[in-house]
This record gives C-alpha cells, structure tokens and sequence, in this order.
C-alpha cells in the first residue's frame, strides 16, 4: 500500500472497525497500532508534498526564495 489515497482509505476503514461494538479488544488495539502507524506515515507525505509545493512556488533563482506556510496563504486569499 504506497499511494497516499490507498493508506487514507484504510484507516478510513480502521476508524470505521474501531468503532463498532463487535470488534474484541486486542483486535481493537491491534488496529489502533496499524491506525497510527498509517497517521504517521500520511504526516509525514503531507510534510514531503509541502516542501515540493513551497519549493515549486518560491521566487526565481536569482532572488531569495520566501516560504510562506500553507495555514498563512489560506488567511491571506480568504481576506
């Protein structure tokens, strides 16, 4: 399972199991542990594609590239 849809699908589908009433409490646990390992394998795509993404879109070689992060950018094109 490599695609970041693939893995979201999954724990979609862990949270779903998790939460119903029939599932035993090791087999609960045992999911919990898959549910974040997934958490943090998806956190730290999310990081590489937001590196990508600001390298993508900085200025030009020759002026000094300006990051700006994403929740800053969402502010500032709602204003």
């Amino acid at each position: 399972m490599e695609r970041f849809e693939d893995k979201l699908e999954r724990l979609e589908k862990i949270s779903t199991q998790i939460r119903s009433a029939g599932v035993p409490l090791e087999e609960a646990v045992s999911l919990f542990e898959e549910g974040i390992t997934l958490t943090r394998e998806l956190e730290e795509q999310l990081q590489s594609i937001e590196t990508r993404v600001q390298i993508l879109t900085s200025s030009p070689e020759d002026e000094e590239a300006v990051f700006t992060p994403f929740d800053q950018r969402e502010t500032e094109n709602h204003e």
